[in-house]
């Protein structure tokens, strides 16, 4: 079998997987949406508490991964100076918050950082306001920390391998001819790794905008967020379908966008 029929057929799987778990739902959904002839997104747009919500969902998925970005690069700069043997075994500890889904990060937090959590009453013996801490977790910036525990291992993900592969050489000569460490850092490293930092923030940025499971959990709707509007649209208190999926569309295209920001940066620097 030639190369050219050979292909397709090892492509065929992932087309059928992208068309049953993609392609589907979202011609369902923009059909539910453009049921009633382009109302439902008149009818989301008219509304204020979409507008609340885009700002927030914006405001948590700009500072949470570029909070999450710093650390990871820091992490990964870390390791990536590490043997390998061990690299491995903390990168493996690194990456289990992904297997954890969001409601269990989220009740995790509770019992650490909620108003009984454990860290919450240690703090409180040492005269901390057991009130106050407990109810930061609660709060949007609460929110943003919990949604770091499981960016950062994303970052560190994406950075690892070009730390681990860039050219140390260049940074022993930069060194050698006067520069600090930090200024070395800054000057010769950053630079080059700057599309990778690109990238790894706006995947993160993407998870972030459209996480849901860990926000439900830990605010309820007490935070104006996207998901966390979608998911009052169709819940037991609310029944506006085809608001839901212009809203589903919405939401599904900022992260598109967020994305394709990344793919247009690195293919601008690469070119």
């Amino acid at each position: 079998m030639t190369q050219a029929r050979l292909l397709p057929l090892l492509a065929a799987p992932a087309a059928g997987v992208l068309v049953l778990f993609f392609g589907l739902p979202l011609l369902v959904l923009t059909l539910e949406a453009l049921g009633e002839g382009g109302a439902a997104f008149g009818r989301l747009f008219a509304d204020g508490v979409f507008w609340r919500g885009l700002r927030g969902s914006l405001v948590l998925g700009t500072v949470a991964p570029g909070c999450s970005l710093v650390m990871g690069f820091l992490v990964a700069l870390y390791l990536a100076r590490k043997p390998v043997e061990l690299r491995t075994a903390l990168l493996f500890l690194i990456s289990l918050p992904l297997t954890f889904s969001g409601l269990i990060i989220a009740y995790g937090f509770i019992l650490a950082f909620g108003r009984a959590g454990f860290v919450t009453l240690l703090l409180a013996e040492i005269g901390f306001d057991p009130a106050s801490v407990g109810g930061f977790i609660y709060s949007p910036a609460g929110l943003g920390f919990a949604y770091s525990y499981y960016l950062i291992p994303r970052v560190v993900l994406v950075l690892m391998p070009v730390l681990v592969n860039f050219d140390r050489a260049q940074l022993l000569a930069a060194e050698s001819l006067g520069a600090g460490r930090l200024r070395t850092l800054l000057e010769v490293l950053l630079p080059q790794i700057v599309p990778a930092c690109v990238a790894a923030y706006c995947l993160v940025a993407a998870v972030a905008i459209g996480a849901y499971g860990t926000a439900l959990a830990l605010v309820g709707t007490q935070v104006n967020i996207l998901p966390l509007l979608l998911y009052s649209k169709i819940s037991e208190t609310g029944s506006d379908f085809p608001a839901a999926a212009a809203l589903s569309i919405v939401l599904m295209a900022i992260c598109t966008l967020v994305m394709a920001l990344a793919e247009v940066f690195v293919a601008a620097r690469k070119a």
